[in-house]
């Protein structure tokens, strides 16, 4: 089979990305690109109130938290200023000596305010007490401390589920920018690297990918992303990897494997996006996270393998050095996957070929 190996020309600079002809549906740092239009947001908003509050952004909960808590002390302030004036306690109204009030000292709506606010977060109340005068100023001082209570609780709950959400701890693992294709043990593969940047593991980890491809209708109108399992091990297999160090993930490319039609000239033209997916639990929280990323054609090297970066200290330590994390060598690599198959089938795997 003669021609279908490709030779290393030394080691030159990674080429240029071309430019993309259609957008990432995932990027890089794992964020999907989706837009959804012509839905009921607000619906969508209701039937999970705890998901869409602990998800928004870190300014939009502040401002949540200073709105419930302000805007409940005033509500209810209008609600002791009702009592007040309907009992004929408020200084405009003149109220005779030895009047039974049903709040001392509430003479206005900033008294009103200030009364609300001192019930409501049990500050003290100072000179504002309640008599006991009026029947309903004792339900509604019930009421304003059961509210309280509920948003103080929804409040918290909200604050400490964002600071444990999951996605900070995903930012500590890292993928390396480019996948390359390359022989691993007498197979073509499609290799990548995944990196652990704490010293606390995820346990129980698991990597996946996908294969996504654009497909449009016979009349073109509609687009349709079909989606193509991609498997990924490392030699002691894909499940439950154990991330003290960066890993070399790898995808052997058989005939089962959606690569195979692929070859080093045809690779820069096709149009897909590799998605991989890690998911883990967090030793130290035991939190489920996934991070996400993807690689384009023009992302893969063929004919490439990567540089090693572990190597050991002369105090026994093992040393990662992550500025060669993603840098790559041209190594010899057959051309073509199909050529290479019926070659290993004929006459089986030769390793003085590449050498």
């Amino acid at each position: 089979m003669k021609g279908i190996y490709c030779l290393p020309s030394g080691p030159a600079p990674l080429p240029a990305l071309r430019p993309r002809r259609a957008p990432r549906l995932v990027s890089k740092d794992g964020r999907c690109n989706i837009e959804l239009v012509h839905g009921e947001r607000l619906a969508f908003f209701l039937v999970d109130v705890w998901t869409a509050v602990v998800e928004i952004r870190w300014r939009f909960v502040l401002l949540l938290v200073v709105l419930a808590f302000t805007g409940s002390w005033f509500f209810f302030s209008l609600l002791w200023y009702w009592i007040a004036r309907s009992n004929g306690d408020l200084e405009s109204q003149n109220p005779t000596e030895g009047h039974a009030r049903c709040i001392e000292n509430v003479h206005g709506l900033t008294t009103a305010f200030l009364y609300s606010l001192e019930t409501q977060t049990t500050i003290g109340y100072g000179g504002r007490t309640l008599t006991g005068h009026c029947g309903g100023s004792v339900a509604l001082l019930v009421l304003q401390s059961l509210v309280g209570l509920f948003i103080n609780c929804f409040m918290c709950g909200v604050v400490l589920a964002k600071l444990s959400l999951p996605r900070k701890r995903a930012r500590t693992v890292a993928f390396s920018d480019r996948a390359v294709i390359c022989l691993k043990k007498g197979r073509l593969c499609l290799l990548l690297r995944v990196a652990n940047l704490r010293k606390t593991l995820l346990i129980g980890s698991h990597i996946y990918g996908k294969l996504v491809r654009g497909c449009s209708t016979a009349d073109g109108e509609a687009l349709i992303l079909d989606q193509v399992d991609v498997n990924f091990t490392v030699d002691a297999g894909k499940d439950n990897l154990f991330f003290v160090c960066p890993l070399t993930l790898y995808h052997v490319i058989d005939r089962a494997s959606p690569f195979y039609e692929l070859s080093a000239d045809t690779l820069p033209l096709q149009d897909f996006e590799l998605v991989v997916f890690l998911d883990g639990t967090a030793e130290s929280t035991s939190s489920t996270c996934q991070v996400r990323t993807s690689y384009t054609p023009q992302e893969v090297m063929w004919g490439h393998t990567f540089l090693p970066i572990i190597s050991k200290t002369k105090t026994g330590k093992y040393r990662v050095d992550f500025s060669n994390f993603s840098r790559s060598v041209p190594v010899n690599t057959p051309h073509c996957a199909v050529c290479f198959c019926a070659d290993v089938d004929t006459t089986g795997f030769n390793p003085k070929k590449f050498r």
